[in-house]
């Protein structure tokens, strides 16, 4: 029998970043130069056929040892200058969410998810564009410190443009988290500085931190039954979750709990489970800790896991979760204008019997409000979340028939 080849944790992806800024200033394009993928699909193939559909591709980053200056970083394991070898130095995440509101109530709701950002201005725009000022507020409220900006499209601009542009960048990002960020002028089409932008993130965005001892919590974003039709009940595999551990760490064996559950009658009951497999980066793990996308087989019934039927839902050891709420209160802020429109449209006060969609990590869930004042609103839930008393909610409200991000706030 063969020994099993252990994998090299720098192939592991350890650190989540989050891509931020306007639409059409190249947040794909610049995806695709760093990872070798395309993510308008914002999808993730997963070993064994198990596909996650969400914002995350994997890079890992090289460093030539023959190399100075940063011609030495790249994401290639040859070096292509002196064609040395290369030694991999961490391997990372880029986190994107479908659609513009998605993507805000994402960041503003699922702190724990990303570690830094990636703040994309092109260079032949007007800086700032309506939706940078967005993402750069919910970096703001969220703390997001780790920062570099990337002053994309340099390929279409004069010197004398790239300057100016350079210029009103800096005086944008004045006064806010991303004040002493560095800014790495790049053509993502052309693959062209690509390797300073690898050594800005690796000097401004460092890995957190991690305490393996704290209770895993991963947020699901994914859930699938594998098994095709026609299967023999023999050979049927068990349902598979995907998502994010933002939080301690997962053992093959481990018994984990599901929360909210599945709705039994009027109610959720929580379920609990076997894992049977880890994959991260398409590689089966033994164990897993935070970073990158997980892939989750389990022993749970398929049927369960069926078409992302617990999306949305928090795995964990069983007791170790945090509560569920069927009734949140809030303590709320509220934004001037509302999000995702090109009308200046201000936001009203939420009063009482308003319906509001609210986002917390993974899940979404839609409320009325019972009770409130203009700081602080009590809200029933069609839906119950899994979640802990300092997590940041995401609030949207129908606007002009759709749902239009307004605020977030903090469970009380």
């Amino acid at each position: 029998m063969s020994e099993k080849k252990e994998i090299n944790p720098k192939l592991i992806p350890e650190v989540n970043i989050g891509l931020v800024g306007h639409v059409d200033h190249g947040k794909t394009s610049l995806t695709e130069a760093l990872t070798g993928k395309w993510t308008d699909t914002h999808s993730e193939e997963i070993k064994r056929g198990i596909t996650i559909r969400l914002g995350y591709a994997d890079a890992t980053f090289y460093e030539c040892p023959e190399c100075k200056g940063c011609k030495r970083f790249g994401t290639n394991p040859k070096c292509i200058k002196c064609f040395s070898d290369c030694k991999p130095v961490r391997t990372v995440s880029f986190v994107d969410a479908p659609g513009h509101e998605t993507l805000m109530a994402t960041v503003l709701s699922g702190t724990s998810l990303i570690d830094g950002a990636l703040l994309v201005i092109a260079a032949n725009e007007h800086c700032p564009q309506p939706q940078t000022k967005e993402h750069l507020t919910a970096l703001n409220i969220i703390g997001i410190k780790n920062i570099v900006i990337v002053q994309n499209k340099i390929d279409l601009v004069s010197r004398e443009e790239a300057l100016k542009n350079y210029k009103q960048i800096k005086e944008f990002v004045k006064g806010t988290t991303a004040e002493n960020a560095p800014i790495v002028p790049v053509s993502a089409h052309l693959r062209i500085n690509i390797d300073a932008l690898i050594e800005a993130i690796e000097k401004e965005i460092p890995t957190p931190k991690r305490d393996p001892e704290k209770p895993p919590k991963m947020l699901i974003a994914r859930s699938f039954d594998v098994n095709k039709p026609g299967t023999e009940i023999k050979k049927l595999k068990g349902g598979v979750v995907g998502g994010s551990l933002v939080q301690g760490e997962l053992k093959l064996g481990d018994t984990i709990e599901i929360r909210p559950g599945v709705r039994i009658g009027e109610e959720f009951k929580p379920i609990k489970t076997k894992i049977t497999g880890l994959q991260k980066a398409m590689k089966d793990l033994e164990k897993a800790g935070p970073g990158g996308l997980l892939g989750v087989s389990t022993e749970l019934d398929p049927s369960l896991a069926k078409s992302d039927a617990l999306v949305g839902n928090v795995a964990g050891l069983p007791e170790s979760l945090p509560p569920v709420f069927s009734e949140i209160e809030i303590k709320t802020h509220l934004f001037e204008r509302v999000v995702g429109m090109k009308e200046e449209n201000r936001v009203e006060p939420i009063k009482t019997n308003d319906v509001l969609m609210l986002t917390c990590g993974t899940a979404r869930t839609v409320g009325v409000v019972v009770s409130g004042t203009q700081e602080k609103i009590k809200v029933k839930l069609k839906i119950p979340v899994c979640a802990d008393k300092t997590d940041k909610i995401a609030i949207s409200r129908q606007v002009l028939g759709r749902w239009r991000l307004i605020g977030w706030g903090n469970i009380l």
